[in-house]
């Protein structure tokens, strides 16, 4: 699946945005697992750190402008509640301050996490290189009047025509911007027509476009409420699917991390541990052993009997003798 989100996208989640981190956080794990493929233009890369500066800081003089200034008639000081309402008005006041330090700290050290969480993201894309063909592709593109664009600015051009010259023909293009260079006046949720057209004529392939990232979660993946389980999923698939020895340790220590398995999960571990044998060789390094133990201990009551059984007397074969 080939992904392009605009950079408003990736800025929304410094300000005021429906979305949360978690669904960055869900397209990482996406990338990781290889099923979604992220095209990231340099010039997106460019526009986000330009603009990064500025919508934070409207971000925070936004909240260090939320006060709350209550004010009280003479006549309510007799009464319990008043004593009450200012010691909140207090407390609101010291978190509100403790709240803007924080967070100007984070800024200061580009440590906060939407900064993680998109640099993550740009780091496992596929980066498309501003060229010189690329440029005059967009300039002519800007000069003949064809979207997305404007006079002026070839930004969304650039990566328009990035996005035609590296994505594989044949293949469809999930776009996600909050920005009328590219969504149809007739209706805001759909790609601009002549985009779908040109993408259909030169690429033989569909445009699907979304203003947020979760409606494209809800439309493509509406099983995925956390990132945290799909990644617990795709270190259990690792697990079973392990050929070699150090991809069965690297799947225990992601396991190792992990709570709560389903009934499915749990029994998909313990069969690994059985019948596959890269992992029931090793069953007595250190790192599976401990796994492994604690893992049959937890969840005995979701393995059957027989497996269970199975499980133990491997595991103890592998115990180090008592002095």
């Amino acid at each position: 699946m080939n992904v392009f989100i605009d950079t408003n996208v990736f800025l929304s989640f410094y300000h005021l945005t429906n979305d949360d981190l978690e669904e960055l956080r869900k397209l990482k794990v996406l990338l990781e697992k290889g099923d979604v493929t992220l095209h990231l233009p340099d010039q997106t890369v460019d526009e986000y750190r330009r603009n990064r500066e500025t919508k934070i800081a409207d971000a925070l003089k936004r909240l260090k402008e939320q006060k709350l200034n209550l004010q009280f008639p003479a006549l309510c000081k007799d009464y319990g509640e008043y004593g009450t309402l200012r010691e909140l008005q207090k407390e609101f006041e010291k978190q509100h301050s403790s709240l803007v330090r924080k967070i100007s700290e984070d800024i200061e050290s580009n440590s906060l996490k939407a900064d993680q969480v998109i640099q993550e993201l740009f780091d496992k894309a596929e980066a498309i290189e501003t060229t010189e063909k690329l440029i005059s592709k967009a300039q002519l593109r800007i000069s003949i009047g064809n979207p997305p664009g404007k006079n002026g600015s070839l930004g969304d051009a650039i990566n328009w025509e990035s996005l035609l010259e590296n994505v594989p023909n044949a293949e469809d293009l999930y776009l996600i911007a909050d920005d009328r260079d590219y969504f149809s006046v007739l209706d805001e949720n759909k790609p601009k027509e002549f985009l779908i057209r040109e993408w259909k004529d030169k690429k033989d392939a569909g445009v699907f476009f979304y203003r947020r990232l979760a409606p494209f979660f809800k439309e493509h993946y509406p099983d995925i409420k956390l990132a945290s389980e799909l990644e617990k999923e795709m270190a259990v698939q690792q697990l079973v699917g392990s050929s070699a020895f150090v991809t069965t340790h690297s799947a225990i220590a992601k396991l190792a991390g992990f709570e709560n398995f389903s009934q499915s999960q749990v029994t998909e571990i313990v069969d690994a541990a059985l019948t596959n044998s890269q992992v029931s060789w090793i069953l007595g390094d250190q790192d599976v052993l401990e796994f492994m133990t604690k893992f049959a201990a937890d969840y005995k009551d979701k393995i059957e009997a027989d497996s269970y059984e199975q499980l133990i007397k491997s595991l103890k074969k592998h115990e180090p003798d008592e002095d």
